[in-house]
């Protein structure tokens, strides 16, 4: 029983230590602000950018390395249908082996996400050194001549001592 109330106690101080809390309010926070911004990259700048697109003929989501495949045609009962001679008939099918188009639509989607998440900590870093110079006072002025005068003789009798 030592030795369980022993890793217990280890648990509690390693999860109550401010750090993990503060990951933990971060993860919550980045997943919902997440959220906004997939829903801003979805909802408001992917629409006009399809469309857009899809004027000059760019549909990305259908782009695909695609094989041709043959298999026979079947009716309703499942039975081969077959030609006057006697031949199956044959329904032609492109098969997408490699979709790629939504590959490149995803790297889109992190190229704006990432530029908006950028865009948001810039600002945030930008308002945050600015509540730090108000909040401090400005450097302090430089002294005076007869200041650094004052200094120079109090360094210059402190070494004939």
């Amino acid at each position: 029983m030592g030795f369980v109330s022993k890793l217990a106690d280890e648990f509690k101080q390693f999860a109550l230590r401010g750090n993990v809390i503060d990951l933990a309010v971060g993860v919550v926070i980045g997943t919902a602000f997440t959220k906004i911004v997939n829903s801003l990259v979805s909802n408001l700048i992917l629409p006009p950018l399809n469309l857009l697109t899809s004027k000059f003929g760019f549909n990305f989501a259908n782009w695909a390395y695609t094989i041709r495949t043959e298999s026979p045609k079947l009716d309703a009962k499942g039975e081969m249908v077959k030609d006057a001679a006697g031949r199956p008939e044959m329904l032609v099918q492109d098969y997408p082996i490699l979709k790629y188009g939504p590959f490149i639509e995803t790297v889109v989607d992190f190229v704006l996400i990432s530029t908006a998440i950028f865009l948001f900590v810039k600002a945030i870093n930008a308002a945050k050194n600015r509540l730090d110079k108000a909040k401090t006072p400005d450097a302090t002025p430089e002294p005076s001549e007869e200041i650094l005068l004052l200094r120079q003789i109090r360094d210059s009798l402190a070494e004939k001592k």
